[in-house]
Protein backbone atom coordinates (compact mmCIF):
# COMPACT_ATOMS: atom_id res chain seq x y z
CA UNK A 1 0.00 0.00 0.00
CA UNK A 2 2.32 2.30 0.44
CA UNK A 3 3.82 2.10 -2.33
CA UNK A 4 0.89 4.07 -4.23
CA UNK A 5 1.65 6.79 -2.29
CA UNK A 6 4.75 7.01 -4.09
CA UNK A 7 5.97 9.93 -6.67
CA UNK A 8 9.06 8.46 -8.13
CA UNK A 9 9.92 9.30 -11.56
CA UNK A 10 7.27 11.63 -11.71
CA UNK A 11 7.29 15.41 -13.03
CA UNK A 12 5.24 17.84 -11.05
CA UNK A 13 4.58 21.83 -12.19
CA UNK A 14 4.24 23.37 -8.66
CA UNK A 15 2.79 27.06 -9.12
CA UNK A 16 3.75 29.67 -6.49
CA UNK A 17 6.05 27.24 -5.59
CA UNK A 18 8.25 29.88 -3.65
CA UNK A 19 5.60 30.86 -1.37
CA UNK A 20 5.00 30.31 2.07
CA UNK A 21 2.71 26.93 1.23
CA UNK A 22 4.83 26.03 -1.92
CA UNK A 23 8.39 25.62 -0.07
CA UNK A 24 7.43 23.05 1.53
CA UNK A 25 5.00 21.35 -0.73
CA UNK A 26 8.04 21.44 -3.33
CA UNK A 27 10.18 19.56 -0.42
CA UNK A 28 7.27 17.04 0.46
CA UNK A 29 7.01 16.14 -3.32
CA UNK A 30 10.44 16.01 -4.13
CA UNK A 31 11.03 13.31 -0.53
CA UNK A 32 8.31 11.19 -2.27
CA UNK A 33 10.48 10.80 -5.57
CA UNK A 34 8.99 13.51 -7.66
CA UNK A 35 11.17 15.71 -10.15
CA UNK A 36 9.79 19.19 -9.21
CA UNK A 37 9.32 22.26 -11.20
CA UNK A 38 8.98 25.42 -9.13
CA UNK A 39 7.18 27.85 -10.67
CA UNK A 40 6.63 31.68 -9.07
CA UNK A 41 6.78 34.88 -10.59
CA UNK A 42 9.27 35.73 -7.59
CA UNK A 43 12.56 33.81 -10.04
CA UNK A 44 14.72 34.19 -7.05
CA UNK A 45 12.66 32.88 -4.52
CA UNK A 46 12.12 29.84 -7.07
CA UNK A 47 15.64 29.19 -7.61
CA UNK A 48 16.27 29.14 -3.64
CA UNK A 49 13.57 26.47 -3.33
CA UNK A 50 14.98 24.58 -5.98
CA UNK A 51 18.11 24.09 -4.83
CA UNK A 52 16.63 23.05 -1.09
CA UNK A 53 14.88 19.94 -2.26
CA UNK A 54 16.57 17.12 -1.66
CA UNK A 55 16.24 13.85 -3.63
CA UNK A 56 14.81 14.21 -7.15
CA UNK A 57 15.58 17.06 -9.30
CA UNK A 58 14.26 20.32 -9.15
CA UNK A 59 13.68 22.62 -11.93
CA UNK A 60 13.05 26.67 -10.88
CA UNK A 61 10.94 28.90 -13.57
CA UNK A 62 9.94 32.33 -13.49
CA UNK A 63 6.34 32.33 -14.44
CA UNK A 64 3.13 34.96 -14.50
CA UNK A 65 0.31 32.41 -14.31
CA UNK A 66 -1.78 34.90 -15.73
CA UNK A 67 0.27 35.34 -18.94
CA UNK A 68 -0.53 32.70 -21.21
CA UNK A 69 2.82 33.37 -23.06
CA UNK A 70 4.46 33.24 -19.60
CA UNK A 71 2.61 29.93 -18.81
CA UNK A 72 3.62 28.75 -22.52
CA UNK A 73 6.74 28.73 -22.06
CA UNK A 74 6.69 27.15 -18.32
CA UNK A 75 4.93 23.94 -19.92
CA UNK A 76 7.89 24.12 -22.95
CA UNK A 77 10.58 24.49 -20.63
CA UNK A 78 9.18 21.27 -18.13
CA UNK A 79 8.94 19.50 -21.41
CA UNK A 80 12.01 20.32 -23.15
CA UNK A 81 13.91 19.33 -19.60
CA UNK A 82 12.33 16.44 -18.65
CA UNK A 83 10.59 15.06 -22.19
CA UNK A 84 7.07 15.61 -20.07
CA UNK A 85 4.96 16.30 -17.53
CA UNK A 86 2.65 14.07 -15.03
CA UNK A 87 1.07 16.45 -12.79
CA UNK A 88 -0.01 20.37 -12.02
CA UNK A 89 -0.67 21.69 -8.55
CA UNK A 90 -2.37 25.03 -9.31
CA UNK A 91 -1.44 26.50 -5.89
CA UNK A 92 0.40 30.21 -7.04
CA UNK A 93 -2.10 32.92 -5.89
CA UNK A 94 -2.70 36.18 -4.21
CA UNK A 95 -3.95 36.33 -0.87
CA UNK A 96 -2.95 39.26 0.86
CA UNK A 97 -1.75 39.00 4.40
CA UNK A 98 -3.18 40.73 8.04
CA UNK A 99 0.55 41.93 8.85
CA UNK A 100 2.02 45.10 8.89
CA UNK A 101 3.85 44.86 5.53
CA UNK A 102 -0.07 44.74 3.97
CA UNK A 103 -1.74 47.30 6.41
CA UNK A 104 -4.34 48.90 4.75
CA UNK A 105 -5.43 46.36 2.34
CA UNK A 106 -8.27 44.96 3.90
CA UNK A 107 -9.66 47.99 5.30
CA UNK A 108 -11.88 48.66 1.87
CA UNK A 109 -15.47 47.52 2.31
CA UNK A 110 -17.44 45.24 -0.46
CA UNK A 111 -18.98 48.45 -1.33
CA UNK A 112 -15.70 50.28 -2.26
CA UNK A 113 -13.73 47.14 -3.35
CA UNK A 114 -11.16 48.90 -6.11
CA UNK A 115 -12.02 47.57 -9.77
CA UNK A 116 -8.49 47.40 -10.30
CA UNK A 117 -7.74 44.62 -7.37
CA UNK A 118 -10.60 42.91 -8.11
CA UNK A 119 -9.22 42.20 -11.88
CA UNK A 120 -5.97 41.67 -10.69
CA UNK A 121 -6.69 39.34 -8.46
CA UNK A 122 -9.19 36.97 -10.26
CA UNK A 123 -6.30 37.12 -13.20
CA UNK A 124 -4.18 35.60 -10.88
CA UNK A 125 -6.33 33.31 -9.03
CA UNK A 126 -9.01 31.98 -12.13
CA UNK A 127 -7.37 32.75 -15.10
CA UNK A 128 -3.92 31.42 -13.77
CA UNK A 129 -5.26 28.07 -12.61
CA UNK A 130 -7.63 27.72 -16.33
CA UNK A 131 -4.12 28.93 -18.50
CA UNK A 132 -1.95 26.43 -16.59
CA UNK A 133 -4.55 23.59 -17.50
CA UNK A 134 -5.15 24.44 -20.43
CA UNK A 135 -1.25 24.36 -21.37
CA UNK A 136 0.15 21.70 -19.48
CA UNK A 137 -3.38 19.16 -19.91
CA UNK A 138 -2.36 18.47 -23.72
CA UNK A 139 1.10 17.88 -22.17
CA UNK A 140 0.04 15.04 -20.14
CA UNK A 141 -2.06 13.26 -22.76
CA UNK A 142 0.98 13.17 -25.06
CA UNK A 143 2.92 10.58 -22.64
CA UNK A 144 0.29 8.87 -20.36
CA UNK A 145 -1.63 11.23 -18.70
CA UNK A 146 -1.56 13.08 -15.40
CA UNK A 147 -3.10 14.45 -12.17
CA UNK A 148 -4.45 18.39 -11.32
CA UNK A 149 -5.09 19.61 -8.22
CA UNK A 150 -6.03 22.57 -7.82
CA UNK A 151 -5.85 24.38 -4.47
CA UNK A 152 -8.47 25.91 -2.51
CA UNK A 153 -10.21 27.66 0.27
CA UNK A 154 -12.74 26.96 3.22
CA UNK A 155 -13.32 30.42 2.12
CA UNK A 156 -14.65 28.94 -1.50
CA UNK A 157 -17.34 26.87 0.71
CA UNK A 158 -18.29 29.18 3.26
CA UNK A 159 -18.73 32.84 3.34
CA UNK A 160 -15.97 34.64 5.60
CA UNK A 161 -16.42 34.91 9.08
CA UNK A 162 -15.94 39.12 9.23
CA UNK A 163 -16.30 39.42 12.92
CA UNK A 164 -12.52 37.76 13.39
CA UNK A 165 -10.44 39.95 11.68
CA UNK A 166 -11.01 43.16 14.07
CA UNK A 167 -10.04 46.32 12.81
CA UNK A 168 -6.76 48.38 11.83
CA UNK A 169 -4.74 50.85 13.09
CA UNK A 170 -6.93 53.95 12.68
CA UNK A 171 -9.97 51.18 13.95
CA UNK A 172 -11.46 50.49 10.82
CA UNK A 173 -12.93 47.28 10.58
CA UNK A 174 -10.99 44.59 8.23
CA UNK A 175 -12.00 42.47 5.93
CA UNK A 176 -11.43 39.06 3.84
CA UNK A 177 -11.40 40.43 0.73
CA UNK A 178 -14.24 39.17 -1.51
CA UNK A 179 -12.05 38.62 -4.89
CA UNK A 180 -10.29 35.77 -2.14
CA UNK A 181 -13.72 33.75 -2.07
CA UNK A 182 -14.79 34.33 -5.63
CA UNK A 183 -11.46 33.06 -6.68
CA UNK A 184 -11.53 30.08 -4.32
CA UNK A 185 -15.02 29.17 -5.31
CA UNK A 186 -14.17 28.98 -8.89
CA UNK A 187 -11.66 26.37 -7.95
CA UNK A 188 -14.14 23.78 -7.39
CA UNK A 189 -16.28 24.46 -10.70
CA UNK A 190 -12.50 24.57 -12.98
CA UNK A 191 -12.23 20.90 -11.30
CA UNK A 192 -15.53 19.39 -11.73
CA UNK A 193 -15.66 21.05 -15.20
CA UNK A 194 -12.39 19.57 -15.96
CA UNK A 195 -12.92 16.33 -14.50
CA UNK A 196 -15.54 15.58 -17.13
CA UNK A 197 -14.55 17.44 -19.96
CA UNK A 198 -11.34 14.55 -19.98
CA UNK A 199 -13.68 11.93 -18.86
CA UNK A 200 -12.76 8.64 -20.23
CA UNK A 201 -9.15 9.80 -20.98
CA UNK A 202 -6.25 9.53 -18.46
CA UNK A 203 -6.31 13.37 -16.24
CA UNK A 204 -7.52 13.33 -13.03
CA UNK A 205 -8.87 16.55 -11.32
CA UNK A 206 -9.09 17.17 -7.75
CA UNK A 207 -9.53 20.52 -5.62
CA UNK A 208 -7.50 20.47 -2.46
CA UNK A 209 -9.43 22.24 0.68
CA UNK A 210 -7.33 24.40 2.90
CA UNK A 211 -8.14 25.83 6.19
CA UNK A 212 -5.87 28.80 7.93
CA UNK A 213 -2.26 28.15 8.41
CA UNK A 214 -0.37 29.21 11.43
CA UNK A 215 2.01 32.09 10.09
CA UNK A 216 2.82 34.81 13.05
CA UNK A 217 -0.86 35.86 13.29
CA UNK A 218 -2.34 38.80 15.02
CA UNK A 219 -3.49 36.60 19.10
CA UNK A 220 -6.57 38.34 18.84
CA UNK A 221 -7.07 36.85 15.44
CA UNK A 222 -6.33 33.80 16.44
CA UNK A 223 -8.43 33.05 19.43
CA UNK A 224 -10.91 34.16 17.20
CA UNK A 225 -10.27 31.55 14.25
CA UNK A 226 -9.24 28.77 17.01
CA UNK A 227 -12.54 28.70 18.80
CA UNK A 228 -14.33 28.46 15.33
CA UNK A 229 -12.25 25.54 14.69
CA UNK A 230 -13.13 21.97 15.92
CA UNK A 231 -9.79 20.79 16.58
CA UNK A 232 -9.13 24.09 18.53
CA UNK A 233 -5.96 25.00 16.45
CA UNK A 234 -4.81 26.21 13.05
CA UNK A 235 -2.64 24.49 11.04
CA UNK A 236 1.22 24.10 10.92
CA UNK A 237 2.21 24.87 6.74
CA UNK A 238 3.35 21.14 6.74
CA UNK A 239 0.67 19.52 7.67
CA UNK A 240 -0.90 19.51 4.02
CA UNK A 241 1.62 18.23 2.14
CA UNK A 242 0.52 14.87 2.85
CA UNK A 243 -2.90 14.93 1.53
CA UNK A 244 -1.48 16.74 -1.53
CA UNK A 245 0.69 13.94 -2.16
CA UNK A 246 -2.13 11.69 -1.80
CA UNK A 247 -4.25 13.52 -4.32
CA UNK A 248 -1.20 13.32 -7.12
CA UNK A 249 0.02 9.92 -6.27
CA UNK A 250 -2.42 6.79 -7.46
CA UNK A 251 -3.23 6.20 -3.89
CA UNK A 252 -6.75 8.35 -5.53
CA UNK A 253 -6.21 6.57 -8.49
CA UNK A 254 -9.77 6.35 -8.12
CA UNK A 255 -10.70 9.91 -6.83
CA UNK A 256 -11.23 13.04 -9.67
CA UNK A 257 -13.71 15.80 -9.77
CA UNK A 258 -13.87 15.81 -6.00
CA UNK A 259 -12.75 18.08 -3.05
CA UNK A 260 -10.90 16.92 -0.30
CA UNK A 261 -10.97 19.41 2.81
CA UNK A 262 -8.05 19.64 5.58
CA UNK A 263 -9.06 22.44 7.50
CA UNK A 264 -9.31 20.79 10.94
CA UNK A 265 -12.85 20.85 10.57
CA UNK A 266 -13.95 24.26 9.90
CA UNK A 267 -16.28 23.55 7.39
CA UNK A 268 -17.98 20.42 9.72
CA UNK A 269 -20.23 22.67 11.74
Amino acid sequence: MSESFRLDGKVVVLTGGAGFLGEPYARALSRAGAHVVVADIDGEGAHRVAGSVEGARALAVKVDVSDPASVRQLADLTVGTFGRVDGLVNNAALDPKFDHDHEGEHSDSFEAFPLEAWNRSLDVNVTGPFLCAQALAPRMLETGGGVIVNVGSIYGVTGPDQRIYGRDAQGRPRYKPVTYSVGKAAMFGLTRYLATYYAGQPIRVNTLVLGGVLNNHDPEFLRHYTARTPMGRMAEREEYCGALVFLLSDASSYMTGASLPVDGGWTAW
